[in-house]
Formats: structure tokens, C-alpha cells, sequence
């Protein structure tokens, strides 16, 4: 481990890695459109409004949570971007000025991972002959310099995920007669969590079932709440 005089021992995250998170967030940004639209208008419609004000109201409903989506994912990713950046500055700092400190750290990482100490030692040395910058950047931290993830496009990714996310509850509840628009809607984001739901478990490798039920549950929860918040309001207020 490195040390200069200003600063104790160096304390390298296990995994800082750079992921382009094309995927996750367009999953996460449909889930969130379903949800919060179908939440939204489903409120709406429990105060037995018209379709017009249902309509101006999921317009404004998918604007705002888009556009809240695209900032909301600019500012994250570009504070990891911040974060990653500090990292490779002060891992060049330390190469250039303690160069055999870092390649004893390398080493120690390679053992660490099941090598032994003299093929560990051969790996590290012949890595940085190869790139030096990379070959620690890769180990110690795990993040690819030239591939940090750009924050454009997951704003984009997730604003636009979450707008064919939202358009699936308000088109739903717009084209559905008055009298079923409400268990029509129910049903088509019900559909529609389901399939996010299975796309998010393959994108994260874990079980269908959990995540899949975890996002319906949540959405119904939602829907329920808002419908009956809504008919509350309109009976109170009446």
C-alpha cells in the first residue's frame, strides 16, 4: 500500500468499475413510467374527472417525470464520473512518484487472488511494461479510462425509457370506455411490470420471479393508494 507525506495509507474501493448503464436505466426508467403514471392517473380518474383533464394531466405527468428522469441521471452519473476521475488522477500521482510501492501493491493483489507470490510478481512486472496506468487502473480499481460511462446518454436512455413507460397507462386509461377504464389500466400495467420486471432480472442475473413480483406488488400498492386517495377527494370535496 502507497503512502505519501500528506496521506496515510491509500484505501482503494473493491469495485469503482465504470459500467454503461444503457440497460439498467431504461429498465429502471419504464418501471418508474408505469408506475408513476399509472399512480397518477389513476388518482385522477378516481375523482371521476374528464377525459380532458386526464389527459392534460398525464401530458404534464410525462413531461415532468421524463425530464426529472434525464436530470436525475445527468447529475448521478456525472458525480460518478467526478469520483472516477479523482481516482485516476491520484493513481497517476502515485505512479509517478512511487512507482515501486505500486508494483508491490499490484503484486499483492495478484497473490491475493491466488497466484503465487513469484508468478504475481512476473504478472504485475510484465503489466506495467505493457501499460502501466492501465494495468493498476484495471486491478485496483476497476475502471477502464477510456470507457467511463457518459452521462448524456444515460439521461437520455432514462428519460426516454420512462416516456414508453408512462404512455402505456395513459394511452390505456384514455382509449378504455369510462366505465372499465380503471381495471382496463390496472391490467395493462400489470402486463407491462411484468415484462420490465423480466427484463431488469436478466440484466442483474438474478431470479424472474422475485424481482418481477417485488415490481407488481409495488405498482399495485401504488395504483391502489392514489385510486383511493382520489375517490376520497371527490367524495369529500363534492
Amino acid at each position: 500500500m502507497t503512502m505519501n507525506s500528506h496521506q496515510g495509507p491509500e484505501s482503494h474501493t473493491h469495485s469503482v468499475a465504470a459500467k454503461q448503464n444503457w440497460l439498467r436505466a431504461s429498465v429502471l426508467g419504464a418501471n418508474d413510467g408505469i408506475v408513476s403514471l399509472a399512480a397518477l392517473v389513476v388518482g385522477i380518474a378516481g375523482a371521476a374527472v374528464s377525459n380532458h383533464t386526464l389527459l392534460l394531466t398525464g401530458v404534464a405527468g410525462i413531461l415532468a417525470g421524463a425530464l426529472s428522469m434525464a436530470v436525475g441521471e445527468y447529475i448521478s452519473v456525472n458525480s460518478q464520473r467526478d469520483t472516477e476521475h479523482a481516482l485516476l488522477k491520484k493513481e497517476r500521482f502515485e505512479l509517478d512518484n512511487y512507482a515501486a510501492s505500486e508494483l508491490d501493491e499490484l503484486t499483492a493483489i495478484y497473490e491475493k487472488k491466488g497466484l503465487k507470490p513469484e508468478t504475481a510478481r512476473i504478472v504485475a512486472e510484465e503489466l506495467s511494461a505493457h501499460d502501466v496506468f492501465a494495468a493498476h487502473v484495471d486491478a485496483e480499481l476497476g475502471i477502464d479510462p477510456d470507457n467511463l460511462t457518459n452521462p448524456w446518454h444515460a439521461a437520455v436512455a432514462s428519460a426516454a425509457s420512462f416516456f414508453a413507460g408512462a404512455l402505456i397507462p395513459f394511452i390505456a386509461i384514455l382509449v378504455a370506455p369510462v366505465a372499465v377504464r380503471i381495471p382496463v389500466t390496472f391490467v395493462a400495467v400489470v402486463v407491462a411490470l411484468i415484462i420490465t420486471g423480466i427484463l431488469s432480472a436478466r440484466a442483474s442475473g438474478v431470479s424472474p420471479l422475485v424481482v418481477t413480483a417485488r415490481s407488481v406488488i409495488g405498482g399495485l400498492i401504488a395504483m391502489f393508494v392514489t385510486f383511493g386517495i382520489g375517490r376520497l377527494l371527490d367524495v369529500n370535496l363534492k
